[in-house]
């Protein structure tokens, strides 16, 4: 009876469908990580990116491969990751504007919370997701930090000023002003007397929350500092930012820094290593896909040396030039063509056949991401041996790309596979132990890959559902699919009805040349698929006049002069070309397409 129930939210809102092509496993970072955390008890580090995927590796040096596991149910870039609960639960925020909770030791999402109010159950304990609002920002949050007694939170936006709320009473106590630009950056310390924030002006500024104002500015980097960590002691602030420098400098003595190295990339993350005091390394996360460990020890005995450069004027050489552990990215490439013309190289793989736009891509996450959209997913309509494929029964039917596409994607949900008036006698079938399918499961011509990721979502705005194409067969699967497929994918893959031909006005008329009589200049139309040949046989069917002799053309002398003058201006159709190739690629101009014939000379 379920499937009979149409859903009550997705109607009401614009769905689309989107899938991702990549490999089954992605072991490796494909985009920008963008969060660290580090689980020293363990020895995993937890990476989360622009690839929409939170990955746990052994920092282990001894293990030559230090993958372990994916965490995946994200859509869009992970914004920050946090361990807690002793290294037991990771919490993850994403652009997909959902955040999820995870069990950081077997690497499964326990919940997603989506609104204020959200509880959950797994393993026997409950969780409360009920956050109160801290009003006030009037421009978007870029950071946020939270002292370890929970007493104070701060926040940092476009806004260009620092908020301070107490969480236990949703007061908010103070408004800091001093940074020129955007707060990307922020730290506290334990108590919450103090905050470090680092901004796009290039500035690090230490605050007293007692005193409500700038205490210190570290004026360390050429370009905006987006992120900072700090020692337990509140001594020494490691920063890094847009100028690929990381340094390490004394917050009690602002000429005191070194330069710790220089990154290939704006470094957008970094975590220390706090299994010793003072720190022996730091992770450090860039715009580019791989991950860097940078030895501290060499650091502190530099500082304690007191071997250090404080002119700010004079270039510093950094302390390390190699790090010491890399978590190597991944970018694939398929061909390299060598050294040819750039142009010739499209012509060999150009082929002169029109397929309207009928879907999108978004290389946001590293990995190709394809969108269907009602609007134009049934747009593309094609010929089976322009698509490539060949008919059983040596015919060349027409195939519409976005229907074939939806029904492959959804092969595996049993409600596609019959047809809902059959399901009771189906039944009848099952219980007799004589089940079969009785209409093909997907679209007869290809499949997609069983572990292609399928989304749900609203039209620029949140995710509804994503799983696997494969999972869409599982009964708590195939609920949530009830719920939340549209009605317009429901049409192609459950009712299997396909979309109407898309229909071309045209205009047929003798060419000058021909010397024939001009007819009467009325519109045509016809499926924008229509072969040229199929044209050619109107033409002769129904225009000319093969029995009628007296009405070829005279004066084949003059004719062929006219041709001569005007054989620049005139293109000759391929008959197995169609009527929207034609217009697209020859026509090339608004208005109707018009279309001249004439009888070819023998």
């Amino acid at each position: 009876m379920a499937t009979h129930h149409r859903q009550n939210t997705a109607g009401r809102r614009k769905v689309q469908v989107s899938y991702v092509i990549r490999d089954e496993v992605e072991k490796y970072n494909r985009n920008g990580v963008n969060a660290l955390q580090l689980d020293p008890a363990l020895n995993r580090l937890f990476t989360a990116g622009r690839d929409s995927i939170i990955r746990i590796w052994s920092v282990n040096q001894h293990k030559q491969d230090p993958y372990i596991a994916s965490m995946e149910h994200h859509t869009d870039w992970v914004n920050d990751i946090v361990l807690c609960c002793n290294g037991k639960t990771l919490i993850s925020a994403s652009s997909d504007t959902t955040v999820k909770v995870w069990n950081a030791h077997k690497g499964f999402c326990m919940s997603t919370l989506r609104t204020h109010k959200v509880k959950y159950k797994k393993c026997n304990k409950q969780y409360l997701w009920c956050p109160s609002s801290l009003s006030g920002n009037k421009d978007s949050i870029y950071s946020l930090a939270m002292n370890q007694m929970g007493t104070v939170i701060v926040s940092g936006s476009t806004e260009k000023v620092l908020r301070v709320w107490d969480p236990r009473t949703c007061a908010k106590l103070m408004k800091l002003k001093g940074h020129t630009d955007n707060v990307k950056a922020l730290l506290l310390n334990k108590d919450g007397t103090q905050c470090l924030s680092g901004s796009s002006d290039g500035t690090i500024r230490l605050w007293s929350l007692g005193q409500q104002r700038c205490i210190a500015t570290y004026r360390v980097h050429d370009e905006g500092v987006w992120a900072l960590q700090v020692n337990e002691a509140f001594t020494h602030v490691y920063s890094g930012g847009r100028d690929r420098k990381i340094y390490c400098t004394d917050l009690r003595n602002p000429d005191i820094r070194v330069l710790i190295c220089e990154e290939k990339a704006p470094v957008l993350k970094m975590e220390l290593d706090r299994s010793a005091d003072p720190p022996p390394a730091l992770w450090v996360a860039t715009t580019k896909s791989s991950v860097n460990k940078w030895n501290l020890k060499g650091i502190h005995n530099f500082r304690a040396s007191g071997d250090y450069d404080n002119d700010c004027s004079n270039p510093i050489t950094p302390l390390c030039t190699q790090p010491d552990q890399v978590i190597k990215g991944e970018a694939c490439k398929v061909e390299d063509l060598g050294k040819m013309d750039f142009e010739e190289e499209i012509k060999k793989r150009f082929k002169m056949v029109y397929v309207p736009n009928w879907f999108s891509v978004d290389l946001k996450t590293g990995m190709l991401t394809i969108t269907l959209d009602e609007s134009d997913c049934f747009a593309a309509w094609v010929s089976a041996k322009d698509a490539g494929f060949s008919s059983p029964d040596g015919s060349d039917p027409k195939l519409n790309l976005g229907g074939l596409l939806l029904q492959a994607l959804l092969e595996y949900w049993p409600r596609t596979h019959i047809n809902p008036m059959d399901e009771e006698e189906n039944e009848m079938n099952h219980v007799n132990g004589e089940q079969e399918n009785r209409l093909q499961k997907g679209n007869g011509y290809f499949q997609v890959p069983p572990h292609t990721p399928v989304i749900f979502g609203e039209a620029g705005g949140r995710t509804l559902f994503r799983l696997l194409c494969r999972d869409s067969g599982g009964e708590t699967e195939s609920m949530l699919l009830n719920e939340t497929v549209p009605q317009w994918v429901i049409d192609i893959t459950v009712d299997k009805n396909m979309p109407k031909f898309n229909k071309i006005p045209f205009y047929l008329q003798p060419h000058s040349s021909s010397g024939a009589k001009t007819l009467k200049k009325d519109r045509l139309s016809a499926s924008d698929m229509l072969q040229v040949r199929k044209v050619m046989e109107h033409v002769y069917e129904k225009i000319i006049n093969l029995d009628n002799e007296s009405q070829t053309t005279s004066s084949s002398n003059n004719d062929k002069t006219g041709e001569q003058e005007k054989e620049e201006d005139i293109a000759v159709l391929d008959p197995n070309m169609d009527l929207r190739t034609v217009k697209h690629f020859i026509w090339k101009s608004g208005g109707d397409l018009t279309l001249h014939y004439r009888q070819k000379s023998t």
